[in-house]
């Protein structure tokens, strides 16, 4: 990979663990963070974290094995989940200790490991087979052409879709886990007709076991990032083919009592992304008046801030 030193910026200490929090795909999913907050390869207009604060396509170790390990252990404590999810504020490829966690993590707590990735490191060999351990991955590829693709995700200088592409397929060739491409549409971004048809050929040579197609439903790193129309999506999912979903913006609902400290629990997981307060009574199990008090108590002290997007109030991480 790229050996080129990263663009730096001031880092605040992130939580390894957040949730567990009811996904729209994986069930009740605790989510690991592999990163410094917002170190990616890519600087999506969409992005729900934000922009990119640190765009690298250098690999490098972030933070003790062990240290994840015992975080993910202090949790599963408190509550069973569907999946241990590789994902956070960033790329989790980008962390080069991800194959040995992966390993660790199925042996020690017998859970399916699914990763959330953008693709953009797919073309390594090292990358792929770290991935190969994971009994879901859940890659991004939502361009067809290079100009599209620079628009839609911003990505560091080094990285091309070409080799997106060929990594992926090659990947599939050798990978017997699940693996769910999503195909995440912008309005007037990647959506248009022609530029779709393109795309439905290389996810079919791709030959994934599903397709989900998914759309801007969390406040974007970028104004002009919009939703694609929920009736243009149905018409999609004719297009891709009938191993394909359309992901659901409401979360489902988990009934389960929450054992721990209400104001650590949100803050953990309003640091990995922007959340309504019906979305952390549902994730923590929380009654939603002690959502609400926790949240104005955090936003008062100036941790937390709140702010409007699609006629709902969502909360996140107050960052200097």
């Amino acid at each position: 990979m790229s050996t080129q030193p990263e663009i730096r910026s001031r880092k605040t200490e992130p939580a390894l663990v957040y949730g567990p929090v009811p996904s729209r795909r994986l069930g009740l999913s605790l989510g690991i963070n592999l990163l410094t907050p917002k170190t990616c390869t890519f600087n999506c207009v969409y992005c729900q974290c934000g922009r990119t604060t640190c765009l690298t396509a250098f690999r490098k170790s972030f933070f003790p094995v062990e240290k994840i390990i015992t975080a993910v252990n202090s949790a599963l404590m408190k509550s069973k989940v569907d999946y241990l999810t590789l994902s956070g504020s960033g790329e989790p490829t980008l962390n080069r200790d991800i194959g040995k966690l992966i390993s660790i993590l199925k042996k020690r707590f017998q859970i399916p490991v699914a990763v959330i990735t953008n693709s953009s490191l797919i073309s390594s060999p090292v990358v792929r087979e770290a991935l190969y351990q994971a009994d879901l991955v859940i890659p991004t590829l939502a361009c067809a052409d290079e100009k599209t693709f620079r628009r839609v995700h911003r990505p560091h200088p080094k990285i091309r879709l070409k080799n997106i592409i060929r990594g992926l397929k090659t990947f599939r060739h050798r990978y017997h886990g699940s693996l769910w491409l999503e195909v995440m549409l912008v309005k007037d971004f990647n959506d248009h007709p022609e530029h779709l048809f393109r795309l439905r050929r290389i996810v079919h040579h791709i030959q994934p076991d599903r397709v989900h197609l998914n759309t801007v439903v969390r406040p974007p790193a970028e104004p002009s990032a919009l939703p694609v129309p929920y009736d243009h999506l149905l018409q999609l999912q004719m297009l891709f083919g009938p191993q394909t979903d359309i992901i659901p913006s409401s979360l489902r609902k988990h009934q389960q009592q929450f054992r721990g400290n209400p104001k650590q629990a949100i803050l953990a997981v309003v640091a990995n992304r922007p959340v309504t307060g019906t979305d952390l009574a549902q994730a923590l199990g929380l009654p939603a008046e002690t959502v609400a008090q926790t949240l104005e108590h955090l936003t008062t002290e100036g941790a937390v801030r709140k702010f409007k997007f699609k006629g709902k109030t969502f909360f996140t991480i107050h960052r200097e």
